[in-house]
């Protein structure tokens, strides 16, 4: 088929698009701006795409048999106009992962947290293991493999996002995977632009918990570490297998110690792989992981339970943990180097030698919670001062986020807030989002030190002026941070020298 994506730069949708065009379609795409990695991807696997919006490229050579549409595409797209006009069928990208992605065995990884470093590791696993998974996660790897594949064994692995499917379809994405395996990571509201409130968060996973069917067709694996996400199953009915640090848990994780190259731990298993039985006794298993942060050991313990359960052999499942390198935006090192502090040292000597450099970590935590929870991952690693820039998605910049703001920031010495994106209001939503300033100063009402920089450039100065080794600049957020990234990068390296 001839299948053309209206907003194809996405992670999502690049990695949708070269799935599809795998299993021999004909793919286009359009976009307002290419960047890497999505860009580099299309280019790399072929796909032809253009920039801004022309349906007269978009049909040349016949019509599509239909159009993806973007999530941020707007109503006035003149694709999209065109698609409605002439009745060209047209998707979102999550009904197309739906009809073409899913195998019989349909894993979903879902949950307020943990989901796409959880999906992708599972696919690595299964890959790694001659399963050979059809799979879609919400990022990129940073072993290189891309956000989607289209595999030819019977099983597919997907992450299960709640977030409302496109501007028509308000159902969480999660609804078009047909799960007969779900593995749940955490259920804390979130998305308070789509969820208003706390029960109707819970709602939706009370609705794809039911989903699920009964053993042996189907499974959930669950985390037990947090109180809501136990009390929704037990509400179910719906037998579990459990994983967490809690000593119920039927995969239990312990001893994690966790470095700057990564995290080590022993998970203990009371489980008979795919027979829902007690041993006699318990097995443990050391696990190496090149993940940051002593938080992924849940992750990591989470995908193990699973993949066990589906039948692949414990040890062959520690050994591809070991080779996974994580996920790109997801606590990921962008730089590590020295800084020169002759020019910068105006601080305390107490700072003086406390590591290999000034370490640069890119999160997309968009979310208080997200970004309190690396940072306190970030103060265990790392014995300097911890830099945060934060820039949240919509959903975090409402009246009603306001409280989970309270403390988040704690672990970080100073916290830095840039001038916020641009983003489309919604119509249907009277209530005012905050300003850059405003989100400062909600910060600042439980940190000392909080600073609003409209300006880029002086922006990466503050950061960058008197880092010491040891010291961390975070960045947390969806958005792209408009180059400032790069640019922080470049100056230390340049201090460095």
């Amino acid at each position: 088929m001839k299948i053309h994506f209206i907003a194809i730069c996405g992670v999502a949708m690049s990695a949708v698009a070269i799935a599809l065009r795998d299993q021999g379609h004909e793919v286009t795409g359009s976009d307002a701006g290419f960047f890497p990695p999505a860009s580099t991807e299309l280019e790399r696997a072929g796909i032809p795409y253009y920039a801004g919006w022309h349906p007269e490229r978009m049909v040349a050579g016949g019509a599509p048999d239909f159009v993806v549409v973007g999530n941020a595409v707007g109503s006035q797209n003149p694709e999209l106009l065109y698609v409605q006009e002439h009745g060209i069928p047209f998707k979102s990208y999550p009904q197309v992962v739906g009809e073409y992605l899913v195998k019989t065995r349909s894993i979903v990884v879902s949950g307020t947290y943990g989901k796409t470093t959880s999906s992708a590791l599972l696919a690595h696993i299964f890959g790694e293991t001659g399963m050979k998974p059809s799979y879609m996660t919400g990022g990129v790897t940073q072993n290189g493999t891309p956000a989607a594949a289209s595999g030819t064994g019977d099983w597919s692995i997907l992450e299960g996002d709640e977030y409302s499917t496109a501007k028509w379809d308000k159902l969480a994405k999660f609804f078009h995977y047909k799960p007969t395996h779900l593995l749940l990571t955490a259920v804390k509201w979130d998305h308070a632009d789509l969820y208003p409130t706390e029960e109707g968060y819970f709602d939706a996973f009370r609705k794809l918990i039911a989903l699920v069917p009964a053993a042996p067709k189907g499974l959930i694996v669950a985390c037990i570490d947090t109180e809501t996400l136990p009390a929704l199953l037990k509400e179910s009915k719906h037998p579990f297998i459990s994983y967490g640090a809690d000593k119920k848990a039927d995969y239990r994780y312990e001893k994690v110690v966790a470095s700057s190259e990564g995290i080590e731990f022993d998970i203990v298993a009371s489980r008979k792989n795919g027979k829902g039985e007690k041993e006699k006794g318990e097995k443990t298993y050391h696990i190496k992981s090149l993940l940051l942060g002593a938080y992924n050991a849940e992750n990591v313990t989470g995908c193990f339970a699973m993949a066990c359960e589906a039948g692949i052999a414990p040890e062959a499942v520690a050994a591809a943990i070991g080779s996974f390198k994580g996920m790109k935006r997801r606590m990921e090192k962008r730089y590590e180097g020295g800084a020169r502090s002759t020019e910068y040292g105006a601080r305390s000597t107490e700072h003086g030698g406390r590591g290999a450099g000034v370490t640069v970590i890119d999160d997309i935590a968009h979310s208080p919670e997200k970004a309190k929870s690396v940072l306190e991952n970030l103060r265990a690693i790392y014995p300097g001062l911890i830099v945060a820039v934060y820039e949240p998605n919509i959903g975090n910049r409402t009246p009603q986020s306001k409280p989970a703001y309270k403390d988040a920031f704690k672990n970080s010495d100073t916290v830095v807030i840039p001038r916020l994106s641009k983003l489309k209001a919604d119509a249907a939503n009277p209530e005012k989002t905050f300003e850059g300033d405003e989100l400062a100063d909600t910060i600042a009402e439980s940190h000392k030190e909080v600073h609003y920089i409209d300006d880029d450039d002086d922006l990466v100065d503050f950061i960058t002026l008197g880092r010491l080794p040891g010291d961390v600049i975070v960045f947390l957020g969806s958005h792209g941070f408009r180059n400032m990234i790069e640019e922080t990068v470049k100056r230390l390296a340049k201090h460095s020298t």
